[in-house]
């Protein structure tokens, strides 16, 4: 029983960082860069 409520806890996080990332995509910010263009030159962001 143990096992099956980490199972599920794990899963959730993952569900969770994979919605983050994909919002981040969308509002334009790089995982690269952090969606800073002056840090990279913008080449990472466009």
């Amino acid at each position: 029983m143990g096992t099956l409520v980490v199972l599920i806890a794990v899963i959730g996080m993952v569900a969770l960082a994979v919605k983050s990332m994909i919002r981040d995509k969308k509002n334009g910010k790089s995982i690269q860069c952090g969606g800073e263009c002056g840090n990279c030159g913008g080449h990472c962001c466009h």
